[in-house]
């Protein structure tokens, strides 16, 4: 069966690509992790897939295939089918693949033949794809890595995405910080990593000096940097993001402020404020026992009054007076802290046009 039909292996351009998939896989496996642009349309409900697998312990293989075809078809069977017609109708250039390139794919691939598609499946499916992205995230630890560092609220994402660089806050969905979870949820540790190996692969194109990322922690939110790649970055080089205070407050102001509230809004006009407002309270009570008792009621109070003054007349001006006070006494101390502990060589550092001037001599010399 399908013996005749594609059956690409070029993981790499697949993930560099991110290419559409068709995933085969049923709902709990796919909600466990997957890759960007797929979309699940399986061919066996979690249901029918755990009928199946329990068949295939007792019974053996054959029977599983048998109890398979029983479950999936008729007019169960013509409307997957069409699901999946629809999907290669719009999207081509894609592929399909279940969990490790066997019956499924090959089932799904074999009766879109049949109404006159052929469609490349995946080989190996979902376990290859999935270890060709480990693979390439073990090989990024290995080769130059350059950090970009500052304090908070420097801007260094900002400047991250005006450069060819990973950026790893944006694909954990979530700013690093106490005060970095956004709305939308973070994606499934999985994807996260799925997703890093992608962005791995597209700018490494470039053939750039460094594979530049922003110095962060093991966790970002609740999404861990794969374990290779971070013990690298322990020992890498930095560039030194430095912005007056007053610039950092700003940029604060507007990231965590002013967008989050318009998010916020927009998910919901009537309990737009009270979602926002609280995802601020929560954040600054992550960090109460860090801050100290005295400290952490000032600050908590201050935001409370920015937060009611901004209720009242839509101004945000008294969210500065908090802000600052949080940089100065409390993330300011603990970075400097952090970057003369670890001792690491700094190859450049300024404001952002300085490294962007930096980055680009170094990346023409390549």
């Amino acid at each position: 069966m399908g013996r005749d039909l594609p059956l690409p292996d070029n993981y790499h351009q697949i993930l560099q690509q991110q290419l559409p998939l068709l995933d085969l896989r049923a709902p709990l496996e796919f909600s466990r992790g997957a890759f960007a642009n797929s979309c699940n349309w399986p061919l066996m409900t979690d249901a029918e897939r755990a009928a199946v697998g329990t068949c295939y312990k007792q019974h053996g293989q054959q029977a599983a295939i048998s109890l398979g075809h029983q479950l999936v078809q008729g007019e169960v069977k013509q409307r997957r089918v069409q699901s999946w017609v629809a999907f290669t109708k719009a999207n081509p250039e894609g592929m399909l693949y279940c969990a490790r390139g066997g019956l499924r794919s090959q089932i799904a691939q074999q009766w879109l033949a049949d109404t006159g598609v052929v469609y490349p499946r995946v080989k190996g499916g979902f376990k290859a794809l999935r270890q060709a992205a480990i693979n390439v995230i073990a090989q990024a630890a290995a080769q130059p890595l350059l950090l970009l560092a500052g304090p908070t609220g420097s801007g260094k994402t900002r400047l991250l995405k005006q450069l060819q660089a990973v950026d790893l806050e944006g694909l954990a969905n979530h700013r690093g910080s106490a005060f970095g979870r956004r709305l939308s949820a973070q994606p499934a540790q999985i994807r996260f990593e799925n997703d890093l190996a992608a962005a791995i692969l597209r700018v490494n194109a470039g053939q750039p000096p460094y594979l530049l990322l922003e110095d962060e922690s093991l966790l970002i939110g609740q999404r861990n940097i794969p374990h290779p790649l971070y013990q690298a970055m322990q020992h890498s080089p930095l560039l030194l993001l430095e912005e007056p205070l007053p610039q950092r407050v700003e940029v604060i102001l507007q990231d965590y402020i002013i967008d989050l509230h318009c998010e916020a809004l927009s998910q919901s006009a009537e309990q737009g404020f009270s979602l926002f407002s609280d995802m601020l309270c929560h954040s600054m009570a992550r960090i109460s026992k860090r801050l100290g008792g005295v400290l952490y009621a000032e600050l908590q109070q201050l935001l409370l009054q920015a937060l009611a003054e901004q209720q009242r007349s839509g101004d945000v001006s008294l969210h500065r007076v908090w802000i600052e006070r949080l940089l100065r006494q409390y993330y300011d101390p603990m970075y400097y802290y952090q970057l003369q502990k670890r001792n690491l060589a700094v190859l450049q550092r300024g404001d952002a046009p300085a490294l962007q001037n930096w980055w680009r001599q170094h990346s023409a010399l390549c």
